[in-house]
């Protein structure tokens, strides 16, 4: 993020924090299709994630656990970011997202919210917390019965 204008910069830290304060689809599924759990053992992160998919389009994403506030806020806007989209949509976020915060921006990608998190590229020991709930959503769509862990 230095490279960010201060006020960008103040900005996406005010979404993070209010993802972390009052994270969006923070609740167990009754009747989910797919679950997972995740588990950073660096800092500790740890989350369920749950999934509902109708027809290949996910229908419902939610989660529960207890993390940092990248952990957090990351898996909130992850279920906002997946709701509605078809499995191999989601698949292409996830490497693009993962792509955003180990390698270089995707050409073209949108990423629209979860962009605010880019800046955490910076901070590598971060990238595991901001990719905890993605690995573990995953693994949850996959069928993958192992906890996603991050180290």
């Amino acid at each position: 993020m230095s490279d960010m204008q201060p006020d960008l910069r103040e900005l996406y830290q005010e979404v993070i924090f209010d993802h972390n304060r009052s994270p969006r689809n923070y609740h167990g599924m009754e009747r989910p299709s797919h679950v997972a759990r995740g588990h950073n053992p660096l800092c500790g992160d740890e989350l369920t994630v749950y999934v509902r998919v109708e027809n290949g389009v996910v229908a419902e994403a939610s989660f529960v656990g207890q993390g940092c506030a990248i952990s957090t806020a990351s898996a909130s806007l992850m279920t906002e970011a997946v709701r509605g989209k078809p499995l191999d949509e989601v698949e292409a976020l996830f490497r693009d997202f993962h792509a955003m915060l180990t390698e270089s921006q995707p050409e073209g990608r949108d990423f629209g919210k979860l962009q605010v998190l880019a800046g955490v590229k910076e901070f590598p020991v971060r990238v595991k917390c901001a990719t905890l709930a993605w690995h573990t959503l995953h693994n949850a769509l996959a069928g993958v019965a192992d906890t996603a862990k991050t180290e």
